[in-house]
């Protein structure tokens, strides 16, 4: 298994989930995607909705509306709880996140074509001991991740289908975002896009 430190703190792992891999976590997610299905995020104040398309699994999932960002165990249109979170990402943050605890929310992005995220820290957790693990699945993307403030040099890579990145440490709260999908460079999703995993820990573990 290939291992590329791209800066201190963040870590890429090429092809790290064999197609086979790939294709099961994809029937898992549309599996969790029925019992929460996609919603369009929206912008602090503006409402302007996010180009992607979103849900989540585990007992916390990332909201975002007109009246700010924010983790609650319930999806914001059915108000049902979250879906559990796929064993096999759970055995992948145990494996490579060097954390001794769960993670409790996976974000579950849909880029279609067109789509893109600026760039921004993840700051709504309470532990940022914790790393932010990433898996992609479906068309590559153009990934760019800087310093922690904003301004400051960035370095871009090309996540594909089945990479897996991890940023923590020192880039904990590194300036990151999507610039671009690389359309139709996977056939894994018949519908074509790109399904972005975020696994966090949100909370503190108890003492």
């Amino acid at each position: 298994m290939t291992r590329v430190t791209v800066a201190p703190g963040v870590v890429h792992w090429p092809g790290r989930l064999a197609p086979e891999e790939q294709a099961a976590l994809v029937a898992e997610l549309r599996a969790v995607a029925r019992k929460a299905p996609f919603f369009q995020p929206r912008m602090p104040k503006t409402g302007k909705p996010f180009s992607v398309r979103m849900t989540n699994c585990g007992s916390l999932g990332w909201v975002s509306d007109i009246s700010g960002y924010r983790y609650q165990p319930e999806h914001p249109e059915t108000g049902e709880p979250w879906p559990l979170m796929p064993a096999p990402l759970l055995d992948l943050w145990a494996e490579l996140a060097g954390y001794p605890h769960p993670p409790e929310a996976c974000l579950v992005n849909f880029y279609a074509a067109g789509a893109k995220m600026g760039l921004h820290q993840d700051r709504d957790e309470q532990d940022f001991d914790a790393p932010v693990l990433s898996v992609s699945l479906g068309d590559a993307a153009l990934f760019r991740i800087g310093g922690t403030t904003r301004g400051g040099k960035t370095t871009s890579l090309k996540l594909a289908s089945g990479d897996v990145l991890i940023f923590g440490g020192e880039a904990r709260l590194a300036y990151h975002g999507i610039d671009r999908i690389l359309t139709g460079s996977s056939t894994l999703l018949p519908e074509g896009g790109r399904i972005n995993l975020t696994l966090r820990r949100v909370t503190k573990p108890k003492p």
